[in-house]
């Protein structure tokens, strides 16, 4: 694996520029942590009982961006991608989940979540969630956190699929 299918984010700019670049380089370091994988591969779990494998990452990393960004900042109601029958979280439930349609579907959230940041007026936009205020900086700085955790889980899961390392 290797750092030029990243972009890494730039060395000098504002705050939203920064922010946001981060947030692309921890997108771009998922996409390229499940690159190359067929889709048993994908679907594979390292760590059993844990359901966690690089296909679930990467449709739970869809259903984040999606809630933070369309139902948090823009105030949408958008339903979770891959609910359960009793409305739970079913992203790591990819058994049977078809992996063109996982990255499908990330990429578009992505996109959009790029939309809804360009189009904020400040970072100090706010959204609500489970009755708190939420800024756009916290929410930039909160999803450069949730990637770069699960990055790490994907370290470990790519490398145990098939020895691949790297950043």
């Amino acid at each position: 694996m290797t750092d030029h299918q990243r972009t890494d984010p730039p060395p000098v700019a504002d705050e939203r520029a920064t922010l946001s670049g981060y947030v692309q380089y921890q997108r771009d370091t998922l996409a390229m942590k499940c690159a190359g994988l067929s889709a048993g591969q994908l679907r594979e779990r390292a760590v059993p009982p844990s359901p966690i494998s690089l296909l679930g990452l990467v449709r739970h990393m869809a259903d984040v961006e999606r809630g933070w960004f369309r139902n948090v900042v823009n105030g949408e109601s958008v339903p979770r991608y891959w609910p359960r029958e009793d409305g739970t979280d079913g992203a790591f439930d990819v058994d049977t989940a078809d992996p063109e349609e996982a990255f499908r579907v990330w990429r578009e959230a992505c996109a959009r979540s790029r939309a809804v940041v360009e189009a904020a007026e400040s970072l100090d936009v706010t959204g609500r969630r489970r009755g708190e205020d939420f800024s756009l900086r916290y929410i930039l700085a909160h999803m450069i956190e949730e990637y770069a955790r699960h990055n790490g889980h994907a370290d470990f899961l790519r490398e145990r699929i098939d020895g691949a390392v790297g950043e």
